[in-house]
């Protein structure tokens, strides 16, 4: 049996409860985890809601969670890449918000031994999302890209991706984290009036690309900063398509793992740094999704199971 955190309808954090399961079985290519550490994402509480019920229909009751990190603790048939009592991290297939998950050994890495838990759980979803968005950006050395949101999850993970890359950042942020993202070689500029004016400052001919992970309305300067709507993608406005930017929907979108083959020897070599605000144990999971949906959170989420 395992632990899991489940909801039989949709609603506020008041409809999970920690639940007594039995323990996935692996299928043909696949593992199970003994879990270790799975992030809180703000997918997670939409899911939960009911926000996403239209494109995501699920049979209740129902689990959250697919950032995952955890030991392997048993193979599924024709499974090469890893054995039981392997470390490793990627997506999982079952609820990650769980003692036990299955997860397809295609979609997962090894765990650096020097990487802790709790970063290792925090990886897959930003870090894909910021690999892909740049992929398709395609920021190069020497270019300069604008993040709106520049602190946020996926924001941070771009912005450092970007500079590994040799590209310029700016990323626009609130006065509070100017100082952090200064330290990830981002050049910081606040929200609000004028923010042309401040872009222009850094950056008098535009920049070359812009993401969008805001959603306060930045789209038109985005566009009039980078000369066109081609290379503006935005992750939040989802009625900017008609404006000829890229909407982008759908995470890693298979990157995963490749994604995460980047990361992780960054991490290891101190050039990208994950800042992981808070753990909670399984049994605080409604007040960890609660802090993710309020905002204004300082890094990343993450239960440790």
């Amino acid at each position: 049996m395992s632990l899991a955190v489940q909801f039989s309808e949709y609603g506020t954090t008041e409809v999970l409860r920690v639940v007594d399961v039995p323990a996935p079985a692996p299928g043909p290519g696949q593992v199970r985890l003994a879990v270790r550490a799975a992030g809180v994402n703000p997918l997670d509480w939409k899911i939960m809601q009911g926000f996403m019920s239209q494109m995501m229909p699920l049979d209740l009751p129902a689990g959250l969670g697919y950032d995952i990190a955890g030991v392997v603790d048993q193979v599924g048939e024709g499974v090469t890449a890893f054995a039981v009592g392997d470390e490793v991290l990627g997506t999982s297939l079952t609820p990650a918000y769980a003692q036990s998950a299955v997860a397809d050994a295609a979609a997962l890495v090894t765990k650096p031994a020097t990487v802790p838990w709790d970063v290792a759980g925090a990886l897959a979803g930003s870090g894909g999302t910021a690999w892909t968005v740049l992929d398709r950006l395609k920021v190069t050395q020497g270019e300069t890209l604008l993040i709106h949101a520049a602190s946020g999850g996926v924001g941070t993970f771009t912005a450092q991706l970007a500079v590994a890359r040799g590209a310029r950042v700016i990323g626009t942020a609130s006065e509070s984290n100017h100082e952090r993202l200064r330290s990830l070689g981002v050049l910081s500029v606040a929200y609000g009036e004028r923010l042309a004016d401040r872009v222009r400052e850094i950056a008098p001919e535009g920049v070359d690309a812009v993401l969008d992970a805001s959603g306060r309305g930045e789209i038109p300067l985005s566009v009039e900063l980078a000369g066109g709507p081609e290379r503006v993608l935005t992750l939040v406005a989802f009625d900017a398509a008609s404006l000829g930017v890229q909407v982008h929907t759908d995470g890693a979108s298979g990157n995963g793992v490749r994604a995460l083959q980047d990361i992780l020897p960054l991490i290891e070599e101190g050039r990208l740094h994950v800042p992981v605000w808070r753990t909670f144990p399984l049994a605080e999971a409604a007040a960890a999704l609660d802090l993710s949906r309020a905002g204004h959170v300082g890094g990343k989420i993450v239960l440790l199971p």
